[in-house]
């Protein structure tokens, strides 16, 4: 039992995946929603004056006329889908969350918005069809590992027309050097974020020499522990540029977020625009 915790609370090597279904357990995946739809709450969705600007931008710099089919991965509970039916565009969105998805098709149901929800993973999705622009925001992308990043642009660019644009966020180098790591312990009584009953949690944040941040979570309630692992990698202009590249992308401009900011380097975001 204690080289099991002792294995369990030490830095965990490098991509080291979840054991456990983050996105779908049942307390957590509501805590998750309620985080999305809060409006000026910026964790798991940006806060919504910057989703309307973003989206706003997105629609001037890829007008639907000329990239009707939009393809958003990672689109949550529906915070840009919505955003660009209503602009005119064909959208299908993709999330692993059940939760997220469900709410989503209820919410455009409701507002009776034509958009096309698939509850699956991004990194092996077959759709059965192709899209003039795929979108992927809130830096999802740099969540993945090295070779399930390269998995995703294989699967972007193979569901991309020709002449069809990718256009997705990361976090920098700034990020990267602000990260802090820490040690802490928090007991919750009444329950909290990740459960409805009582429970205790480790927080570990660490960098790693590949330019990635971890933030590691070890839930312990009565009856489980369990290690979830929120990894993020963080990009210069140039190795984002050289990643893409190998896929056969072509770079068309590199922005300081998905509203069209200025690139900047001490800037913590970065976005990048690409063509097939």
């Amino acid at each position: 039992m204690y080289q099991r915790m002792k294995q369990m609370f030490e830095q965990p090597a490098l991509y080291k995946k979840s054991e456990a279904a983050f996105w779908n357990e049942e307390h957590i995946s509501k805590q998750m929603l309620h985080a999305h739809l809060d409006p000026n709450f910026e964790g798991a969705s940006r806060k919504a004056d910057f989703i309307e600007k973003s989206a706003q931008w997105i629609g001037k710099r890829l007008p639907p006329d000329k990239y009707h089919k939009l393809l958003d991965l990672g689109c949550g509970p529906g915070l840009y889908t919505e955003r660009f039916a209503k602009m005119g565009y064909q959208v299908t969105g993709i999330d692993v969350s059940e939760r997220s998805i469900e709410y989503a098709k209820k919410a455009a149901k409701q507002q009776e918005l034509d958009i096309t929800y698939h509850c699956q993973n991004y990194l092996n999705m077959d759709l059965n069809k192709t899209f003039d622009v795929s979108t992927m925001i809130y830096c999802d992308y740099g969540a993945l590992s090295t070779e399930d990043r390269k998995t995703l642009r294989t699967y972007v660019y193979q569901h991309l027309i020709e002449g069809g644009s990718f256009l997705f966020d990361v976090f920098s180098m700034e990020f990267f050097h602000q990260f802090k790591e820490e040690k802490s312990w928090e007991i919750c009584p009444e329950g909290g974020f990740w459960s409805g009953s009582e429970y205790m949690m480790f927080q570990g944040t660490y960098k790693y020499e590949e330019h990635v941040t971890l933030e590691q979570y070890i839930l312990m309630t009565d009856d489980s522990i369990t290690p979830h692992y929120l990894w993020n990698t963080c990009f210069t202009k140039e190795s984002l540029i050289q990643e893409v590249k190998e896929t056969g992308f072509k770079v068309i401009e590199i922005f300081g977020d998905v509203a069209g900011g200025l690139y900047q380097k001490d800037k913590k975001t970065m976005a990048i625009l690409l063509e097939k």
